[in-house]
């Protein structure tokens, strides 16, 4: 049922957008009734495509409702993407013209008036002879015709050419862009290091290394290959400690079994083993059957708990809480530190596991280090970056402080939504703590 409404939702903003790109197209590129009628069934077969290729699960064997699913988004986001960029352009020729005329009109008018004040009359257009219309200050070409001259080429024809170019191109950018991130943006994994001090951190752990997998999104756009991709990273990332904060199944709990054979091959990638949180996609596909293949799987599952990471030369508190999602669908759920802190000794220096940086400010002063996701870094971003101005505190990827605490959010590894990332490459962290 959520993921109907949601799939309404996004119809009812991309099916408009698609009716306003197709008529900008039909225009761009002079198309005939046979040619604007296969653009309609292009652009509305993508549209429903992408919503048909996630509804039909069970209905439809994965590689076809993924091929649908792809080519569904992909269109789609393309029409998204040039849609914003044709706004652009439009607004720009709006502004353009209204500013053109109206700057005609003013020098019209001052043209008349020292015109007539030099003749020593009024400054009526009536008084001002048609024959002296090239004298009397009027525009050039008008003088021009009157006197039997040849007319000035227009510009019209480059403001056209010009208006078209940009338009050309912003369907190319959002055309090229979304197969970009469809086919390689979303593979482009990075492997990001960050040393972040740790107050109270015994000097024997300095150094010591956890890498974060976070947004896998197990399920029809994320599968084996991506799977041993995320074990040939982490195995590159040499980390102590193996962390997973959370949306790790998207929506389907089919993919649980996938979640319990990747944690099994991690597991043994670092000596601390693994840790996992869940996020509110584990939470979609099945809260239960997410941390039983987590368990399964060899992980500590660390929701409200905690451990201690380390042995007699030197510790750290491992925190992890449930997601803020959880909060406004169960009364007294969601993450509680209180509890995860009472799994460890006071004294130790805390590193905390929340899928949400949300909950940050609510940490911060209880925690030296908090690694989340969520984000995925924006997942599209052309040019400018949007979720900066629309996630809470500008939290969207990298590393942020507050007081003496840190946050550090993980870009995430899959996709939610589109099947594509643009300017935000799939990431694992490798954070190493240091002694402050």
């Amino acid at each position: 049922m959520r993921f109907l409404i949601i799939s309404l939702i996004v119809l009812l903003v991309v099916g408009p957008l698609g009716v306003y790109v197709h008529r900008r197209a039909s225009r761009l590129l002079g198309l005939g009734l046979r040619g604007r009628r296969a653009l309609s069934f292009l652009l509305a077969a993508g549209i429903l495509t992408m919503t048909l290729g996630r509804l039909g699960r069970g209905a439809l064997p994965d590689g076809v409702l993924r091929a649908m699913g792809l080519g569904g988004s992909t269109i789609s986001l393309a029409i998204l993407i040039s849609a914003v960029l044709l706004a652009v352009v439009d607004l720009v020729r709006l502004i353009a013209r209204l500013g053109g005329a109206a700057l005609a009109r003013t020098t019209a008018a001052a043209r008349t008036t020292a015109a007539a004040r030099d003749a020593g009359a009024p400054a009526r257009d009536a008084d001002v002879p048609a024959r002296d219309a090239g004298a009397a200050g009027l525009p050039a070409e008008d003088g021009a015709r009157a006197a039997g001259e040849p007319r000035a080429p227009s510009a019209l024809p480059r403001r056209a050419f010009l208006a078209n170019g940009a338009a050309g191109s912003a369907f190319l950018i959002g055309g090229g862009s979304a197969v970009y991130g469809a086919l390689l943006g979303r593979h482009d994994y990075i492997i990001e290091e960050i040393a972040i001090p740790i107050p109270g951190l015994p000097r024997s752990l300095d150094g010591f290394s956890i890498v974060q997998l976070s947004d896998i999104h197990l399920g029809l756009f994320v599968g084996e290959p991506e799977m041993r991709a995320a074990e040939d990273l982490v195995r590159k990332a040499r980390g102590d400690l193996i962390v997973m904060t959370g949306d790790l199944v998207d929506f389907d709990p089919r993919y649980t079994e996938h979640l319990g054979r990747l944690t099994r091959r991690l597991a043994p990638l670092a000596r601390e083993g693994v840790a996992a949180i869940p996020g509110n996609h584990d939470h979609f596909a099945g809260i239960d059957a997410t941390l039983d293949a987590l368990a399964r799987g060899g992980a500590h599952v660390l929701r409200n708990r905690g451990r201690v990471v380390g042995g007699a030369g030197g510790a750290f508190a491992l925190l992890g809480v449930d997601d803020v999602w959880v909060r406004r669908q169960v009364p007294g759920g969601g993450p509680d530190l209180g509890r995860a802190l009472a799994d460890v000794p006071r004294d130790l220096p805390r590193v905390l596991l929340c899928h949400n940086p949300v909950f940050f400010p609510e940490a911060a002063g209880e925690v030296a280090l908090q690694l989340s996701g969520h984000t995925h870094g924006g997942q599209v971003n052309l040019v400018v970056r949007p979720a900066d101005v629309v996630l809470p505190h500008g939290y969207v990827a990298g590393l942020y402080q507050r007081g003496g605490a840190h946050l550090y959010i993980n870009r995430g590894f899959g996709t939610a939504g589109p099947p594509a990332r643009i300017g935000a490459p799939p990431e694992v962290s490798r954070i190493v703590l240091v002694s402050a």
